[in-house]
């Protein structure tokens, strides 16, 4: 029993990484009704910008900071300069976009850094402590604490201050937002601001598990594409109930079902959310949309 008690919080750990991922990927989508497929490389890139300021000799925790800033400023410029001129195109030729985003921030990770693997110092101290025969890491505390900080921080903004009740209005309905003095296109450039913080910190927390590399968010963009999925994409608490499901389910599965393998770990949590989806096309949190005929 031990052990499926410390898989349960090696999976909420992971999971927490795949909540704030897919949390970003909500954020966006609410907004634009887009999924931004760059997600991940962009936060690859606030990751590389930490790791070469602490290159330059910057502690630790002022490299994230500052690379949190330059997370935010990457992504208002992304949405003025690149997704701003197509919002009258198509949703599929602005998807196509959202994938040159990705192509892009990969290969100026690729020449401004090299493709090889950095290594990436963590945020928290190392040991932990048991709890009934169970390991629990200071990683892992300090990983699912950020979590609930974002967590917080965003149900604040959105429900208690003018500014996140003008991000929900604007991401609601453009036209009627405007009728009532919401600039729309100022909110949704700064949601794209918070959506790659969110997901910088989610590059910030897994490098030192899988080493910086431009290529290190690819894989981690499909199970946050699974998170949010399961979820629910116009969720942002149904983003991280999905994120540790999917990570819980992941390390649980990996271990439980041998045949498996470690190279088809994410097929437990697809066939997870598939299974959802049958029951609640919507995801767990997810909301109907009821259309007047």
């Amino acid at each position: 029993m031990s052990l499926f008690f410390q898989l349960v919080v090696s999976g909420l750990t992971t999971g927490a990484i795949y909540a704030a991922l897919a949390l970003a990927l909500v954020l966006i989508f609410r907004a634009t009704n887009v999924v931004n497929f760059g997600q991940g490389e962009m936060a690859t890139f606030s990751a590389y910008v930490a790791w070469q300021l602490m290159h330059w000799g910057a502690p630790l925790w002022l490299a994230v900071l500052a690379s949190l800033i330059v997370a935010f400023a990457t992504g208002i410029v992304t949405f003025r300069l690149i997704i701003r001129p197509m919002m009258s195109a198509p949703v599929e030729a602005i998807v196509v976009i959202t994938l040159g985003i990705l192509v892009l921030f990969q290969a100026a990770c690729m020449w401004m850094w090299g493709a090889e693997q950095l290594s990436f110092p963590s945020l928290f101290p190392d040991g932990g402590f048991n709890i009934g025969g169970v390991r629990v890491l200071s990683s892992a505390i300090g990983t699912l604490t950020i979590l609930l900080v974002i967590a917080l921080a965003m149900g604040i903004i959105f429900r208690f201050t003018r500014l996140g009740l003008s991000m929900r209005a604007a991401a609601f309905d453009h036209a009627r937002s405007v009728l009532v003095g919401v600039n729309v296109e100022r909110m949704l450039m700064l949601g794209w601001g918070f959506a790659a913080v969110i997901g910088a910190l989610a590059a910030i927390l897994i490098a030192p598990r899988l080493f910086l590399s431009p290529t290190m968010m690819t894989p981690i963009l499909f199970y946050g594409l699974a998170a949010a999925t399961l979820g629910g994409w116009d969720s942002p608490l149904g983003a991280i109930v999905g994120g540790l499901a999917v990570g819980v389910a992941e390390s649980l599965g990996a271990s439980y079902l041998s045949f498996i393998g470690a190279d088809m770990r994410i097929a437990v949590p697809i066939a997870l959310t598939l299974v959802i989806l049958l029951v609640k096309p919507v995801g767990l949190f997810g909301s109907y949309k009821v259309t007047k005929l």
